[in-house]
């Protein structure tokens, strides 16, 4: 199918299947691997456009579901899109709102025609379908946008994943029919299957036969064993196409990023970063900082000394716990710092493909995060071994 995008691998590392690509969009270049921070109604709770430019956010996320209900499609479609409506003018990808599937299951009904959803705003019913969703996003003019799949719990089991993979393949060949802009906006399967993997492979050959522009591992990060989790990731990227991108969608845990990308990922994204902060946690290299805790009440240094975002070269420790939770400034500090953080962490990992380190870079990462082998998460040291890197040697 036609595609609005080129992606070229610029680097690969020699051990295991990371790799550095520069993705190139509508909007802007974009290098992966990619941590896209979710705005999920067109706003970063607490950040400006200008302050994640700063930052060199190249591409955030939209949710179609929430945007489709609040403003609505017509006064998107009457402001030239979300791009004009929220003044950002770097790429954004579009969730196709197959997720509230899971996220709001109490408020909606799922037919082969589609999905209808309670409004969790004033009560009133929506009906999206695969049409529908290619319709708001077309209007929402995203440089990737997202099939509408058929989500369910990764924690589900049972004849109803299977229905769900399959509805996702007849739903994909009902978006590709309708997606009216393929010269300006690229379409991406996502990948069902559960925790199966013969069901992850038949949706991986059939949908691998549609050519979409590139490809999302969805379905995941649901609360399973996270042992099942990398091996299912690392099953895909072994399977889908290597010269289209692979996006990992919900994954945003710093050990999270650095072993997928192991596993051959390019794209991620998570609320995680910015949920956490406003509950007063500040991401870190050496673990997350609860600054609401009274120890931090007299503590003058920044969040993270090596980091050169707003928050941490003009506050303490103390002034944000001070403000933690309990003033709108606090969360913004710490969302600001967080969102540094992740991208931070994307462009040291970029980094070490490029310089072949990455093995090294790795080691020292779970060193510095995990304050030591024996706290290292077993899943990690599993999944970094399949592609060579012992962390327990």
């Amino acid at each position: 199918m036609k595609s609005a995008l080129s992606w070229k691998i610029v680097a690969k590392c020699s051990t295991t299947k990371a790799r550095v690509g520069l993705l190139t969009l509508p909007h802007g270049p974009v290098d992966t691997p990619v941590f896209m921070p979710v705005g999920t109604q067109g706003t970063l709770k607490g950040l400006t456009p200008k302050q994640l430019e700063e930052l060199n956010c190249q591409i955030m996320l939209n949710n179609t579901y929430h945007l489709g209900l609040r403003p609505g499609q017509e006064l998107i479609e009457e402001l030239g899109g979300s791009h004009k409506f929220q003044n950002w003018n770097r790429n954004l990808l579009t969730d196709s709102g197959g997720f509230q599937m899971v996220s709001l299951l109490k408020l909606a009904r799922i037919t082969e025609e589609g999905v209808e959803f309670q409004s969790p705003h004033d009560g009133t019913t929506m009906l999206l379908t695969p049409e529908h969703s290619m319709s708001l996003q077309n209007s929402i003019g995203a440089d990737i946008i997202m099939q509408l799949d058929d989500v369910v719990s990764s924690l589900t089991t049972g004849p109803r994943v299977e229905e769900a993979m399959h509805r996702s393949i007849r739903w994909l060949d009902r978006c590709i029919n309708s997606h009216k802009k393929p010269e300006t906006q690229n379409l991406f399967a996502i990948i069902q299957g559960g925790l199966n993997i013969d069901l992850r492979k038949k949706c991986i050959e059939e949908m691998v036969k549609r050519d979409t522009p590139g490809y999302a591992i969805g379905g995941l990060s649901g609360g399973e064993e996270k042992d099942i989790f990398w091996k299912i990731v690392s099953f895909s990227t072994d399977m889908l196409p290597k010269n289209k991108p692979i996006y990992c969608m919900g994954v945003g845990y710093a050990e999270d990023l650095v072993v997928c990308s192991a596993l051959g990922v390019d794209m991620y994204d998570c609320v995680f970063p910015t949920r956490t902060a406003r509950f007063g946690n500040a991401l870190t290299s050496k673990g997350p900082l609860n600054l609401k805790s009274t120890k931090f009440a007299q503590d003058f240094e920044p969040i993270e000394k090596d980091c050169n975002c707003l928050t941490c070269k003009k506050y303490t420790r103390a002034y944000i716990h001070m403000h933690a939770t309990r003033e709108t400034v606090g969360c913004h500090l710490i969302t600001l710092h967080n969102v540094s953080y992740q991208l931070r962490l994307m462009n040291s990992i970029r980094q070490a493909i490029l310089n072949d380190e990455f093995p090294s870079f790795i080691q020292r990462f779970f060193k510095e995060l995990f304050g030591g082998k024996d706290n290292y998460p077993i899943w990690a040291v599993n999944a970094l071994k399949s592609v060579n890197i012992e962390l327990l040697p």
